[in-house]
């Protein structure tokens, strides 16, 4: 089977002999590394596809002898591109992937941060299968945690699964379970922060809980926290997701005076024990699996970083536990 693929300006041309049997959509994404299955449905559907000289449905059947060609242009242009970086692969299936992303990697590019992130590690792992929903630039991914919050994050590898996530993330069906360490004693075993956020109005790259007697656009969000030790100066806890905002955890125990520590966005820029960067870790996800209904639950271990926070801002915890 002779394959011809056009890909700003170059043209390769191969051939291939595992193809037979198999839907153009399907073999394509199987020799197109990088372009999602959905992206390249899109091309078929647009006649940038052709089988033996003429357009094609999505769903032809490959047989012995075809030649294809194909258009590729403005698939890869602004978007992810493929990257081997190592995936700490804690579940994957037809369907789904659910990844421990580490602190310090970026979900998907962005301004400042074109490559090594999350999306690009998985269209290299996945190859055309993740979701184009979102289009090139967040092949896969259904939801997001910051740069420097380690942790559980489920990505889809087509739409269907994609859009049944996307709904229960929207009915609050999927729960998401942080671990923190927060500056300063907090003396409330367990408690609720339900306060809206929205664009802090005076900084746009900062979010801020939005007074009900302000102007500015918010939606409401509602965080869930129990209090698991307490070192006097500091406090760790656990951090309920009920509603998704961006930095939802991060400005909710700011607004109570109790900012995560290392966090120089919401907290004190001089921080204490010299921590950068929010010392924060999606420890636990629970979520029914988009295609078989199965009700599923998955835990990580603390990483590096935030164990060595807590020898340093619980050393009570670690004497008993070492006697």
């Amino acid at each position: 089977m002779e394959i011809t693929l056009c890909s700003n300006g170059e043209t390769k041309n191969f051939c291939v002999d595992s193809l037979e049997g198999k839907r153009i959509d399907a073999a394509l994404a199987e020799v197109c590394g990088g372009v999602t299955r959905s992206a390249l449905q899109r091309l078929i559907s647009q006649g940038s596809v052709l089988v033996n000289g003429k357009t094609v449905p999505k769903s032809f059947v490959l047989k012995t002898g075809d030649s294809i060609s194909a258009s590729l242009a403005d698939t890869r242009e602004g978007g992810a591109l493929p990257e081997n970086i190592p995936l700490a692969i804690v579940y994957e299936d037809d369907d789904i992937i659910v990844v421990d992303k580490p602190r310090g990697m970026v979900v998907h590019p962005a301004p400042g941060h074109k490559a090594g992130t999350l999306a690009n590690a998985l269209m290299h792992h996945c190859g055309g299968s993740l979701s184009g929903i979102n289009g090139q630039i967040r092949p896969g991914i259904v939801h997001r945690i910051d740069k420097d919050t380690s942790g559980l994050i489920v990505a889809a590898k087509n739409d269907r699964a994609h859009r049944r996530l996307a709904a229960l993330l929207a009915e609050r069906k999927i729960k998401r379970e942080y671990l923190a360490v927060a500056l300063g004693d907090i003396k409330t075993d367990e408690f609720e922060i339900d306060k809206p956020i929205g664009r802090n109005p005076s900084d746009r790259k900062k979010m801020a809980v939005i007074s009900a007697h302000s102007n500015a656009k918010s939606r409401n969000a509602l965080t869930f926290v129990k209090v698991l030790e307490r070192s006097g100066k500091h406090t760790f806890l656990s951090a309920r997701l009920e509603t998704g905002r961006t930095h939802q955890i991060r400005v909710h125990m700011a607004s109570i005076g109790h900012p995560l520590l290392g966090d120089r966005v919401y907290g004190p820029q001089k921080q204490p024990l010299g921590f950068e960067g929010q010392v924060l870790h999606a420890q636990r996800l629970a979520l029914t699996h988009p295609a078989t209904g199965e009700s599923m639950v998955f835990e990580t271990e603390l990483p590096e970083y935030f164990a060595k926070a807590l020898k340093k801002t619980m050393p009570i915890r670690f004497y008993f536990q070492n006697q």
